[in-house]
């Protein structure tokens, strides 16, 4: 019986002083959490300091340009969503006539300014046509700079003269162009029905009828673009090592399987880039459109960009709340048009 009671005692005592080891290993761990805590804090400190500090000149250099960028983009956009949530216009918004100044008196009124657009037949008709328009430009800009480019990367004589005659339009001002194919549409003294009339040809009302305009307007932004296209596409064909084109013609391929083995893939990289940027700028390309027809004849060539136009300066009354609402939509189609290009490119295999 008494051995009994002292190995009851001894097991009771080693039940104690294991559950005591154990709270002290909780306390442990619990110590070295807290401390583990403060120490990642201080060492994501530490670091943002060691790079300020080891970086602080290119902090320096940037630190303007993200200012500028903060001011001419940031602020221009923070105020034209807050826009397209009200209903200002040119009624309601501050102004001063004189000596005297009169406060805004437009009002919140949420996503009102959005159910209006979205639920007008006018935006659909305008998104079609921009999205036609931008379609045609940049797979038309697109296969003749890819044309243009393969024909400059060879060898033969005079090549630096036309290099420099095919990007003459891109150093010309834009609206200049512009005008210049203005005058050359004109339908009764452009020089396009001069030469149609010499031959016999009636004139072609290439701006007074709805569908010359928009062959008119597509054919201008596509002699603006191909210079850009072509020496990003020439830059991307002078990159393929030329030991590749030689290994697949003593294989016998022929051109075109050289062109669509070797070329194509060769440029993927710098195409995607080029097409991303130029359906933006298509998307977005407002002086085309605008000094050419102004939209017309009627609206027949309104895209997006300048129907935001039309509502903040031509309308009367000029509503901001409106064109502010487009802009809005506009940037929003295009941010999901680069993030639906971006997932596409990463299924790819590409990595942008």
């Amino acid at each position: 019986m008494a051995a009994h009671t002292s190995q009851s005692v001894a097991k009771a005592a080693g039940d104690d002083v294991e559950n005591n080891d154990a709270a002290a290993r909780g306390r442990s761990r619990l110590a070295d959490g807290r401390n583990t805590g403060t120490g990642n804090k201080n060492g994501a400190r530490g670091g943002l300091r060691r790079a300020l500090a080891t970086h602080w000149y290119a902090w320096t250099m940037i630190a303007p340009v993200v200012l500028v960028l903060g001011v001419i983009i940031g602020w221009p956009l923070v105020r034209g969503v807050y826009l397209s949530l009200t209903d200002a216009n040119e009624r309601n918004v501050a102004r001063t006539i004189g000596v005297r100044h009169i406060d805004a008196t437009y009002r919140f009124v949420g996503l009102d300014n959005y159910t209006a657009v979205l639920g007008d037949p006018v935006f659909l008709q305008r998104l079609v046509w921009t999205v036609v328009w931008t379609v045609a430009c940049v797979s038309i800009t697109f296969t003749i700079g890819l044309a243009l480019a393969n024909m400059l990367n060879r060898d033969f004589r005079g090549r630096a003269a036309y290099r420099m005659a095919l990007i003459l339009p891109w150093a010309v001002p834009g609206f200049v162009s512009v005008f210049a194919w203005r005058f050359l549409f004109n339908r009764d003294n452009g020089i396009l029905n001069k030469v149609l009339d010499g031959g016999g040809i009636s004139a072609i009302p290439w701006l007074d009828d709805p569908t010359w305009a928009k062959f008119s307007v597509i054919a201008v932004n596509v002699w603006l673009g191909v210079p850009f296209m072509m020496v990003a596409l020439l830059g991307g064909l002078q990159s393929i090592p030329g030991e590749l084109y030689e290994a697949a013609e003593m294989d016998g391929a022929t051109p075109w399987q050289r062109f669509r083995h070797i070329t194509l893939p060769g440029l993927r990289s710098v195409s995607m880039t080029v097409i991303l940027l130029s359906t933006i700028w298509t998307f977005n390309m407002f002086p085309v459109i605008f000094l050419l027809t102004r939209g017309g004849p009627g609206d027949s060539t309104e895209i997006l960009v300048t129907q935001a136009f039309r509502e903040a300066f031509i309308t009367s009354p000029r509503d901001f709340a409106t064109s502010a609402t487009w802009g809005v939509l506009i940037l929003a189609l295009l941010m999901i048009f680069a993030l639906v290009y971006r997932r596409s490119l990463r299924k790819q295999g590409e990595v942008w």
